[in-house]
């Protein structure tokens, strides 16, 4: 076990203070670093998140992570060229390039570690560069009980401003966190946030004293808040729970690099959150232009399914493969197109419909009956003509008939002139 264990996370109650510990000198007051070999395998949270797999679609080159910790140890071999100089509002170190506890080297490590034949342990970011902020060094002695120095609410807010105005970083990574809100805080959130900055917060560790005990900045709008998930897929039972949440990623027994040298093996959603910041540094690079709100919306939309609700896992379980890879639909749906809505059940639709067909037919029926009719009048008058004339040809205008025996005297032409057939005789 990590001495004392870190257990769960750095845990910064800045909202508690108002006036900036006292500066020490920058040397170390804590032991020596313990010994640590290096881990010789594939740690579980890499063989799932597969950097190797990732590397050739995204490294995270080009995009600056600040990691606002408790400074990080850039003589580890796997973080040697990583760490570009930061800020100390805690200390007087100069750059921030010194971690007297180890936790911001082990976040450090799981965002932007590059590759090492001696171990399957890498960043998923290798490409990225870390940007160290020391604000804190409180840690959880094995009672729970938060010990150690950590800075004010105020020194919090100037080292995200530090941050984003002068470190120019793309990504924020804040493995600790507070316990009550802090306005001085929550604005310096959000101006990083305005100014394009994608924000990723460790959840916090008191899963187990309820259900919906928020902490900051995880849950300030607008912040990725990640929640912890162990080898199973399944919540840590110290895992935060609440509407808050975004996301989860993996943090029971996650194998980070120790200050110093070697690996060591710690959990809490601080260990959780860089995995995320690592996979919104891909996203960066591979999507260039992309905004906080773009970043959490793939992330989400992308995440694989999990066992419980958001309350506990946010939208899902981190998939960076899937973060980069999937084409997503547009941002907002279409207009629904206006339903018609029907009075009658299907069956009285249907039956409506067949009444309709037969009320048509019957009226082809009629039309053909009523011509029928027509044609057979016309057929019975021509017939009773015919039979009148004793089926001859009608004759010409004016031409006289022969009188039937007993008939009417048939008409005389007048203008055939009448000559006497007996003149001459008397």
């Amino acid at each position: 076990m990590r001495w004392p264990r870190l257990a769960a996370a750095l845990v910064a109650v800045l909202a508690v203070l108002v006036a900036p510990a006292p500066a020490r000198a920058a040397e170390c007051t804590t032991a020596a670093p313990a010994q640590a070999q290096v881990f010789k395998g594939t740690p579980l949270e890499d063989a799932v998140y597969a950097p190797t797999r990732l590397a050739p679609l995204a490294t995270g080159k080009g995009i600056r992570v600040a990691v606002i910790d408790s400074g990080v140890d850039a003589t580890h071999p796997q973080l040697r060229g990583q760490v570009l100089n930061g800020a100390d509002f805690l200390r007087d170190d100069p750059n921030g390039k010194q971690d007297c506890v180890g936790h911001g080297t082990a976040v450090a490590s799981l965002i932007a570690a590059t590759p090492s034949t001696d171990t399957g342990f890498q960043g998923l970011a290798p490409g990225a560069r870390i940007v160290p902020i020391r604000i804190s060094e409180q840690t959880e002695d094995v009672d729970g009980n938060a010990v150690g120095d950590r800075g004010s609410s105020a020194q919090f807010a100037a080292a995200i401003d530090f941050a984003v105005r002068q470190a120019h970083v793309q990504v924020i990574n804040l493995s600790l966190v507070m316990s009550a809100d802090d306005p001085v805080v929550d604005a310096a959130v959000l101006r990083a946030i305005d100014a394009g900055v994608v924000v990723v917060a460790a959840a916090g560790n008191h899963g187990k004293d309820g259900d919906n005990i928020k902490t900051w900045p995880a849950a300030v709008p607008g912040v990725i808040a990640v929640a912890a998930i162990g080898p199973d897929g399944t919540r840590a039972p110290f895992s935060q729970r609440g509407d808050f949440l975004s996301i989860a990623a993996y943090g029971v027994n996650v194998t980070v690099a120790n200050r110093g040298s070697g690996n060591i093996s710690d959990q809490g959603t601080s260990f959780s959150a860089p995995f995320v910041a690592a996979t919104a540094a891909l996203l960066l690079e591979r999507f260039p232009g992309i905004g906080p709100d773009a970043v959490l919306r793939r992330l989400q939309a992308t995440a694989d399914p999990a066992p419980g609700g958001q309350r506990e896992y946010g939208k899902g379980l981190l998939n960076p493969y899937r973060a980069l890879t999937e084409t997503l639909g547009p941002a907002t749906r279409a207009p629904v197109a206006p339903q018609v809505m029907h009075p009658n059940d299907p069956a009285a639709a249907a039956r409506a419909d067949r009444r309709e067909h037969s009320q048509q037919m019957a009226l082809w029926f009629a039309a053909a009956g009523a011509g029928l009719v027509v044609l057979l009048a016309a057929a019975a008058l021509i017939v009773r003509r015919g039979r009148g004339r004793g089926w001859r040809p009608a004759d010409p205008p004016g031409a006289a008939r022969p009188v039937e025996p007993g008939g009417p005297p048939r008409p005389v032409d007048p203008g055939v002139a009448l000559r006497p057939t007996d003149a001459g005789r008397r």
